[in-house]
């Protein structure tokens, strides 16, 4: 897979021995049933131990650890089992999505489209376009993680370059990239909530002039920064560091079918279909901005909400943002397909959808395995009890100013490896932070902007990050034998890199007073 010319410097061999200690943990499966039994355990021993922290976030009430291997535990583990199974949270959109990117894929859509788009664009800009469309896919909610990265791995192999390092610039600009976007998103509106209520906690008057668009105009910014580091990143440490990749014939068949050979011109039925399904796709997302763009549109938001923007993010169509995402990929499917004669009848497409969810299989093993792991964590409260103690920790250092700052981004780094969830992070965090912070003079905005940098820098190195198993299936396509090692020392440079310049950008904006948003200062 890789070649034996790549690079040694220090820092490679640092990233090295990352994925040598990484690839010695057991299989993805296995290790999330191991760190789920490792959680049943824990929940006992700290529960016997007494160990209970006060939750600022739920009215100050005491939390203790639930001990799950009690009798009242293990009815739990064995009621719930299926639940977790089927409320794991990247399972149905996956699924979802692929349906209708199965669709397009085995059409051949997805592949004219791929050497359309290969051959119209500067090769470049094709890494930089790559990293910028995962960081702008934040708008689609969490289906950017299930689309751009095996779309990602696709361009790059038929551009002959190493497909996990496409795959990878994708998932950087998708879930490092997160907290950064042109637009606002229903991410803004959620973090917003829980930032005015934590900031009502110090000055009610105060917290009504918080608004959504707080971060606009830092995280806008933070897009081209972003896109130029990923960029750096991609070129410079991932793919050197990756090299040539040589797929076997088996490989060849399945990943590129019958026109690897054939990569630099459109076929002119190729073409035909291509404008056919572009026509389609026109004409379906007209048709879905009709659901929510003039007035009284059936899933449009409510008018109580105010301006117009507000009934548009907070809206019924925002929320199923993944069928129509899936149904945006089927409709060109099915039209390059008739229009190709790939698909003839309708047994066609049912038997493409049948292959692509037969293809999900792995994906479906781990999401058992993960699924069980994140609901006993959750359910065993570890997960509270650790972000407690290291707000806890911070407050203890008595630290003011930039390194207040740099302390907070860094506890929530480290709390980010075991929480996944940024809502559930910044539920328990704010009514701790924002108060802090307050007082030491740095605005509720401030705060919850350092939050973002940090907690979206790290998602991509922390296997509790609820779509990181479907990574590690989407690189399996190309390796096999690739673990939890290889994609963390894949993604670790843009976690180090993001978290720097993403950090130095917040505190150089600090330095100079400039507002994060509409009447949105730095300082409290």
């Amino acid at each position: 897979m890789e070649d034996s010319n790549k690079k040694h410097g220090l820092f490679q061999k640092f990233l090295d021995f990352v994925e040598w200690l990484g690839n010695k943990l057991p299989h993805p499966v296995t290790l999330f049933i191991l760190l789920a039994l490792l959680t049943l355990v824990a929940s006992t021993l700290f529960s016997v131990l007494g160990v209970s922290v006060t939750h600022p976030g739920e009215g100050n009430e005491t939390v203790t650890v639930n001990n799950l291997l009690n009798a009242e535990g293990i009815s739990y583990i064995f009621e719930t089992m299926t639940d977790n199974f089927i409320n794991f949270a990247p399972l149905g959109v996956v699924l979802m999505t692929m349906l209708g990117i199965g669709v397009a894929e085995r059409s051949g859509l997805i592949g004219a489209a791929l050497k359309g788009f290969v051959l119209s664009i500067p090769k470049n800009l094709i890494t930089a376009g790559l990293v910028f469309a995962g960081i702008m896919s934040s708008v689609a909610s969490d289906a950017g993680y299930v689309v751009l990265p095996p779309l990602g791995a696709l361009l790059y192999l038929a551009l002959g370059r190493h497909p996990l390092a496409g795959l990878a610039a994708a998932f950087a600009g998708v879930s490092a990239g997160f907290s950064a976007n042109l637009l606002l998103s229903g991410t803004d509106v959620m973090l917003a909530e829980i930032t005015v209520a934590a900031a009502s906690v110090i000055d009610p008057a105060y917290a009504d002039t918080i608004n959504v668009a707080m971060n606009w105009y830092f995280i806008a910014l933070s897009v081209f920064l972003l896109t130029l580091v990923g960029w750096f990143v991609s070129a410079r440490i991932v793919e050197p560091r990756l090299g040539s990749f040589k797929m076997t014939k088996e490989q060849e068949e399945e990943l590129m079918g019958e026109e690897t050979d054939d990569m630099q011109t459109l076929k002119p039925v190729e073409k035909k279909g291509l404008i056919w399904a572009g026509v389609s796709v026109v004409i379906s997302f007209a048709l879905a901005l009709l659901l929510v763009v003039l007035p009284n549109s059936p899933m449009r938001g409510s008018d109580d909400l105010g301006n117009y923007m507000d009934t548009i993010i907070q809206s019924p169509f925002m929320s199923s943002l993944v069928p129509i995402i899936a149904i945006l990929f089927f409709v060109p499917g099915v039209v390059y397909g008739i229009v190709t004669k790939s698909i003839k009848n309708d047994k066609d497409v049912a038997g493409q959808m049948s292959d692509t969810m037969a293809s999900m299989g792995m994906f479906i093993v781990l999401a058992f395995a993960a699924g069980q792991f994140v609901a006993y964590f959750t359910e065993s409260n570890l997960g509270i009890v650790i972000g407690v103690y290291g707000a806890e920790l911070l407050e203890s250092m008595n630290l003011t100013g930039i390194p207040l700052l740099v302390g907070f981004m860094l506890i929530t780094a480290l709390i980010n490896l075991f929480i996944g969830s940024a809502s559930a992070k910044w539920a328990m965090m704010a009514p701790i932070f924002v108060p802090i912070l307050m007082q030491l003079g740095y605005s509720p905005e401030m705060t919850t902007m350092a939050y973002r940098v940090a907690d979206s820098s790290t998602n991509i190195i922390t296997p509790l990050m609820t779509y990181f198993a479907i990574i590690i299936a989407f690189a399996q396509k190309y390796d096999k034998n690739i673990g939890i090692g290889t994609l963390i020392s894949v993604m670790l440079p843009y976690s180090i890199f993001f978290f720097v310049f993403w950090a130095i950008m917040l505190i150089v904006w600090s330095l100079l007073g400039m507002p994060l948003g509409p009447d949105s200062p730095i300082l409290y």
